[in-house]
C-alpha cells in the first residue's frame, strides 16, 4: 500500500498506468495496469483518488518491490524536471471480508451507512472500534466485499473481532483462487505478466478513452497497434467435464488438432459448478466461445470447450 502526494500525483500515476486517473471522483478507485515499454503488464493495481490529499495505490504483495522501484524511479525523474510528487509506503495490514453476508456483518461495526458505499469506492472510518481504517468496497472474489486497510498494530484485534461473528470464516488463498477463477479474474504471475499485453489478456476495458487517444502510457504504441490489428493470441475461459482438475494449474498445453494452440494458465475444480474450469491463452483463430480444444491434464488428453467468462455471475454492489 502506497500513498502518492504532491500536485503532480495524477500526472505521475498516469505516466505509469493505462487508466484515466484524472477522471476519478473523490473516494473512487479503479483497477488499472502498470505496463512496460513492450506493452507487457508489470502488475495490476488498484488506484484510488482519496478524499484526502493523495492517491492510494494497492499492489500485489509479490510485486511490491519491483512496483516500488518503478514508482520511485519515475518520481525521481519527475522531481528532477521540477515536478511535485512524494511517495509514502504504508505499513498497514489489509484484511478482505467477502461474501453475501459481508454488508450485514460489517455494518454492525460501522457508524456510517455501508449501503451508500458503491463498488470500487473507499472511505476512512472506524471499524469495530479501530479508528483510521480505510474501507474499500472491492475484493478479488467476484462477490460483494470490502478490503480493510488497518493499522498493523491492531490488525489481529480486528481480525479476531470479525472471526467472532458466526457468519465469518477464515479463508486461505486457495479458496480465494477458486472464487477469482469462477469470476474470470486474472491472477498476476499466472494469467498476466510482463510477457502479456492488455489486448491479449482481454483487459482493454482498463484503458481510459482519453489515454487511448493520448497514447501517453508505457507501451502505448504496441498496445494500440494490437487494438487496431487484433492480437495473435487471446485469453479465454475453458470448461472440462472430465479428469482431475488439479493438474490444470501447471501450464499444460492446449491443442487444436493438428497444431498447438496455447497454454492453460489457471485451473481448478469449480466448487460452484461441480466441473473443472480454467483460463489460458489460445491462438485468436481458436478463441471463439464454443470452440472444442484438447487439454493435457496429468499427461492425459482431455476435451475442453472455450467458454465465456465469468463462469459464475458476479455480485458487485452498486449503491441505489
Amino acid at each position: 500500500q502506497t500513498r502518492v502526494y504532491g500536485r503532480d500525483r495524477v500526472k505521475f500515476m498516469e505516466s505509469l498506468v493505462v487508466g484515466d486517473i484524472a477522471e476519478l471522483k473523490p473516494g473512487q478507485g479503479t483497477l488499472t495496469l502498470l505496463t512496460n515499454e513492450r506493452g507487457g503488464i508489470v502488475d495490476d493495481l488498484i488506484v484510488t483518488n482519496t478524499s484526502e490529499d493523495h492517491l492510494y495505490v494497492v499492489s500485489n504483495a509479490g510485486c511490491a518491490d519491483k512496483d516500488l522501484a518503478v514508482m520511485r524511479g519515475r518520481a525521481a525523474e519527475l522531481r528532477a524536471a521540477g515536478g511535485d510528487v512524494q511517495l509514502e509506503v504504508s505499513d498497514n495490514a489489509l484484511l478482505a471480508l467477502q461474501g453475501p453476508s459481508m454488508a450485514q456483518v460489517l455494518q454492525a461495526g460501522l457508524s456510517g451507512d455501508l449501503a451508500k458505499l458503491s463498488f470500487m469506492n473507499s472511505v476512512i472510518t472506524t471499524v469495530f472500534g479501530v479508528p483510521g481504517c480505510r474501507v474499500t468496497r472491492c475484493g478479488y472474489t467476484g462477490e460483494d466485499g470490502v478490503e480493510i486497510s488497518v493499522p498493523a498494530g491492531r490488525a489481529v484485534e480486528l481480525a479476531e473481532r470479525l472471526l467472532g461473528v458466526p457468519e465469518v470464516w477464515p479463508a486461505g488463498l486457495a479458496a480465494r483462487d477458486s472464487l477469482r477463477l469462477e469470476a474470470g479474474l486474472c491472477l498476476y504471475g499466472n494469467d498476466i505478466d510482463e510477457t502479456t499485453t492488455p489486448a491479449e489478456a482481454g483487459l482493454l476495458w482498463t484503458l481510459g478513452k482519453r489515454r487511448r487517444t493520448a497514447m501517453d502510457f508505457p507501451g502505448a504504441a504496441i498496445i494500440m497497434a494490437q487494438v487496431k490489428e487484433k492480437p495473435k493470441r487471446k485469453r479465454v475461459g475453458l470448461t472440462c467435464a472430465h479428469g482431475r482438475g488439479g493438474g490444470w494449474g501447471r501450464r499444460p498445453p492446449l491443442t487444436s488438432v493438428p497444431t498447438s494452440s496455447g497454454t492453460v494458465t489457471s485451473g481448478c475444480p469449480s466448487p460452484s459448478l461441480g466441473k473443472n474450469i480454467a483460463m489460458g491463452y489460445v491462438a485468436a483463430a481458436h478463441s471463439r466461445a464454443g470452440t472444442a480444444l484438447t487439454v493435457e491434464v496429468r499427461k492425459k488428453q482431455q476435451p475442453a470447450l472455450v467458454t465465456k467468462m465469468p463462469f459464475v455471475p458476479t455480485h458487485y454492489y452498486t449503491a441505489k
